[in-house]
């Protein structure tokens, strides 16, 4: 088993920065996938970005290109999320996910438990 864990959430000012970062332990390998997604208040689940474990090819959602940057360091086994001129409506809880999918988005194998991205306007 993998235990993925958020960190990093909070309130920020339209137009601030934030940096998630994902925590992997227990059966970790670096050659798994990892990625972020979304989710907002009644709104469905939303891909926002992945990265590869043995080429680190990342991939964003439109939504977020050009403002968010995906990264890992495998030897801390951690995942992060740069996130900067964010805007009201990134507000979600975000989640990072770990695994072996077909596609960038997913399927994923493990999830985290989310933290909450605030935006204020």
């Amino acid at each position: 088993q993998v235990q993925l864990v958020e960190s990093g959430g909070g309130l920020v000012e339209a137009g601030g920065s934030l940096r998630l970062s994902c925590a992997a332990s227990g059966r970790t390998d670096s050659s798994a996938a990892m990625a972020w997604f979304r989710q907002a208040p009644r709104k469905e689940r939303e891909f926002i970005a992945s990265i590869t474990g043995s080429s680190g090819t990342t991939t964003y959602a439109d939504s977020v290109k050009g403002r968010f940057t995906i990264s890992r360091d495998n030897a801390k086994k951690t995942m992060y999320l740069q996130m900067n001129s964010l805007k009201p409506e990134d507000t979600a809880v975000y989640y990072c996910a770990a695994g072996w999918p077909v596609g960038s988005q997913g399927p994923y194998d493990y999830w985290g438990q989310g933290t909450q991205v605030t935006v204020s306007s």
